[in-house]
């Protein structure tokens, strides 16, 4: 019964803070992967994950307006570890400058996604996600 109070716990810390990991050992060996997003473009604008890898995305807005980190076919082709960690359901994540957010995720399904800002792709600021 501890164990199970102990998951309990754990699930209402991240019910709290979507942001945190979710539960679960696969997301506490998650590989960490970091985007900036400054204005006008992603760094990188080129990602690449495997399919059945749990993954820890970090993305920080350094830039100076508010940036998105749009990709909704990708998205839709993920298992989300915190879905709550997008804005505008599977579809981006949002961020005001000099904010940060967390998503964790792991790919099923192989192919090349587009990635923008949906902002400021007129602008140049888009990328591409390479799922192998």
């Amino acid at each position: 019964m501890l164990a199970c109070g102990a998951c309990l716990l754990a699930a209402a810390a991240f019910a709290d803070d979507p942001t945190a990991p979710p539960p679960g050992a696969e997301w506490n060996a998650a590989q960490l992967v970091r985007v900036e997003l400054i204005d006008d473009r992603f760094v990188p604008d080129k990602l690449r994950f495997r399919t059945g890898v749990a993954y820890h995305l970090h993305l920080e807005n350094t830039g100076t307006d508010m940036h998105e980190f749009t990709a909704p076919e990708f998205f839709r082709s993920v298992t989300l570890g915190n879905p709550t960690a997008l804005d505008l359901p599977l579809r981006e994540v949002t961020l005001q400058p000099k904010k940060s957010r967390d998503v964790y995720f792991i790919p099923r399904v192989a192919g090349r996604y587009p990635l923008t800002c949906a902002d400021h792709d007129w602008a140049g600021m888009v990328g591409e996600i390479n799922v192998e």
